[in-house]
């Protein structure tokens, strides 16, 4: 049986796959499968990943016709998982040696729904731990329990999918598929939906992970359109928490995320082409407008000025459309 399928996407990341493959080979194990997702790439890394699938023990190979973004290409990855547990990595991170046996020694011990992990960020040749922003380590709790305080960063912030190992039966109740064809912010909805769902949990201090920052290819470097699927992620984590039982509870944390988002991406829009810069102003205020209002005026209120300066010249902008509109 297969204990352990791993899920690596792969865009056009020539420059970086050997490294990746060279550290699944360095975690294999016969009862191990590496499910390898050839997103369309155009550079090079299908010839790389059909080598792979000759010499890397486990390494099949999932090809796709035209490119779908990581959210499709990781779901065609769960849909072949045979695993008793599922992980993730991207395609230009690597991995310590005999990290994955690591893993799921460390979730076999605790026999929760999914595990969290901390990992290494590396942007050029600086390296720092990120750490889950989450207290009690090696403890079964409730994920709901680590969605709160609105306030304060929370595990449901660190929503890096590959920090983490995730037990079959997530797959099997549909919590573990992401949303089909989002470009960025894929993760966000994905890991409410864990915390709200899922039975059990724990975060483990393992280092093993090595996530590459600032790689060219990497949508958070490109300001193009892909970019403004944020939104759509984060209308979804607002939609869904809104049917949760105990959604007067959980809204006001994402509200606030949500905001803080918009406004990062506002903050920074300079990085984007000038149409897109647009858009984003555009879809913010219509997203500003969806939120439940009487969350988000206390979100603004309590929020730091010029965070919410921004964006309530924003909403007033909304405002003063929408009321000239109906004058008219």
């Amino acid at each position: 049986m297969v204990k352990l399928s791993v899920v690596v996407p792969f865009y056009n990341v020539r420059t970086y796959a050997p490294d990746t493959l060279r550290s699944l080979r360095d975690n294999a194990r016969e009862d191990f499968e590496f499910l390898l997702v050839d997103d369309c790439s155009s550079d090079g890394t299908a010839a790389l990943l059909a080598r792979a699938e000759r010499e890397l023990p486990g390494a099949v190979v999932l090809r796709h016709e035209k490119n779908g973004g990581l959210a499709t290409a990781r779901n065609t990855g769960i849909d072949a998982a045979r695993g008793e547990y599922v992980t993730f990595l991207d395609g230009d991170d690597w991995l310590a040696p005999g990290y994955y046996s690591r893993l799921v020694a460390e979730i076999e011990e605790l026999g929760c729904d999914f595990l969290r992990t901390d990992h290494v960020q590396c942007t050029g040749n600086q390296r720092s731990v990120q750490r889950v922003p989450h207290g009690r380590r090696g403890e079964v709790l409730d994920p709901r329990t680590a969605i709160l305080p609105t306030t304060r960063s929370t595990s449901v912030d660190y929503a890096f999918a590959w920090a983490g190992i995730y037990h079959r039966r997530l797959v099997e109740r549909g919590l573990l598929h992401f949303t089909d064809g989002l470009r960025t912010a894929e993760d966000r909805p994905w890991i409410w939906r864990l915390h709200r769902q899922a039975e059990s949990f724990a975060v483990v201090g393992l280092l093993g992970v090595y996530y590459r920052r600032g790689v060219a290819t990497s949508l958070t470097q490109i300001g193009d359109v892909r970019q403004l699927d944020f939104i759509r992620a984060f209308d979804q984590v607002i939609e869904e928490t809104a049917q949760d039982p105990h959604s007067a509870e959980l809204l006001p944390k994402a509200v606030r995320t949500y905001c803080a988002i918009i406004s990062h991406h506002l903050g920074n829009s300079e990085r984007f082409e000038p149409a897109v810069a647009r858009k984003l102003r555009t879809m913010s205020a219509g997203a500003l407008k969806r939120m439940p209002q009487d969350i988000l005026k206390e979100t603004l209120d309590s929020m730091d000025s010029g965070r919410a300066s921004r964006l309530r010249r924003l909403r007033g902008r909304t405002a003063s459309v929408g009321s000239a509109g109906a004058a008219a």
